[in-house]
């Protein structure tokens, strides 16, 4: 039997393709402030620590930019109207999620997108299986801070000693180590294996069915 109650999934990379929703919200910002426009490579390296990092990244000079706060705003309201015009959950995702939840496990999202953006698309996908959904906000620290694991872990009944997170960054890899828990590192996600190995990552799942097996502890 399992030593585990819970799983704990990052957002996107992780459950869901996000990209080319988060490009095209960030090039609506920049085009519209008169900035160079940022290619899905760019993007898919910048990502990981919160939508105002990523701007950051973006937008040249970042904060020290008079209009990052315009091109920031028109990034926030563009992407809350077009964050699913693109995304969905990677293949074989929804059918982890179900046998999990069959298993017995409470599940849950932990993520650097923003509180409503990731409630609505875990509402949207993961209504019947995620437990609990958690975003960032002004009143609590993003990863790689535990905290908003920690939050999840309460709302859940759970500890560390009983909980596993999934992610595929090395912002999650670091998360995962600071709420002291280990971390599955996916391969299907924004990061490469070679990048999670040198991030710390030592146990890897190539599918999704691989995260069911090592939850169950199969492998």
């Amino acid at each position: 039997m399992s030593k585990y109650k819970a799983v704990i999934f990052d957002l996107d990379g992780t459950l869901l393709y996000t990209l080319e929703d988060l490009k095209n919200s960030v090039n609506f910002a920049l085009e519209k402030n008169g900035f160079e426009t940022c290619t899905l490579s760019q993007i898919q390296y910048r990502v990981g620590n919160g939508v105002q990092k990523l701007m950051e990244r973006c937008v040249p000079d970042g904060l020290l930019n008079p209009a990052f706060e315009k091109a920031f705003s028109d990034f926030k309201e563009h992407y809350k109207i077009h964050c699913n015009d693109n995304s969905g959950p990677y293949e074989g995702i929804p059918e982890l999620l179900k046998r999990l939840k069959e298993s017995g496990y409470k599940l849950a999202i932990v993520s650097n997108k923003f509180m409503d953006a990731t409630k609505e698309l875990s509402e949207l996908y993961f209504k019947d299986t995620i437990d609990v959904a958690i975003g960032e906000t002004k009143d609590i620290r993003k990863k790689p801070a535990p905290d908003t694991v920690i939050e999840a872990m309460k709302i859940l009944g759970v500890t560390a000693k009983d909980s596993i997170y999934v992610g595929d960054s090395d912002v999650d890899i670091n998360t995962a180590k600071n709420s002291g828990m280990p971390c599955i590192s996916v391969a299907w996600g924004f990061r490469t294996r070679k990048e999670q190995e040198e991030a710390g990552g030592t146990i890897f799942a190539d599918t999704p069915t691989d995260v069911f097996d090592i939850v169950e502890e199969k492998r």
